[in-house]
């Protein structure tokens, strides 16, 4: 029995796979262009060169572990935070909170105070900090 040995040279390329990876490609393409997450529009300050001259008073309000709210390092109750931004309010207008909150704390407490703030119509700020710090 003889065996033949038959090798021709391919006449064409198959571009089957070929396609197949290319439609794949163009599907997770736009799939993903499609699927953008949607997120919120947020208008932030631009940054000013010059240093500010005027001085407003801050206020700066802890959010513990715990939910025990400090204001400038003094314990207060809610009523009591509430009632000092009104007074601080009422002597400068232009005043400012900072609101720290601990790592560990609630974050109900902190949105708490962020809602007084906006209730008040007081300018806020959250204070963070550089991870490792």
């Amino acid at each position: 029995m003889q065996v033949q040995d038959e090798t021709k040279p391919y006449d064409s390329i198959n571009v089957t796979p070929m396609l197949d990876l290319a439609y794949v490609l163009l599907v997770v393409f736009i799939l993903m262009t499609t699927a953008s997450v949607q997120g919120l529009s947020i208008n932030m300050p631009k940054p000013s060169n010059k240093p500010s001259t005027e001085k407003h008073e801050l206020k700066v309000v802890q959010v513990m572990p715990g939910g025990a709210l400090l204001l400038n390092g003094v314990p207060v109750t809610a009523t009591q935070l509430e009632s000092e931004l009104v007074q601080a309010k009422q002597r400068d207008p232009k005043m400012s909170v900072a609101i720290k909150g601990d790592a560990r704390s609630q974050y109900a407490q902190v949105v708490t105070v962020i809602d007084l703030c906006n209730k008040l119509e007081v300018s806020m700020g959250l204070v963070t900090a550089k991870i490792g710090t």
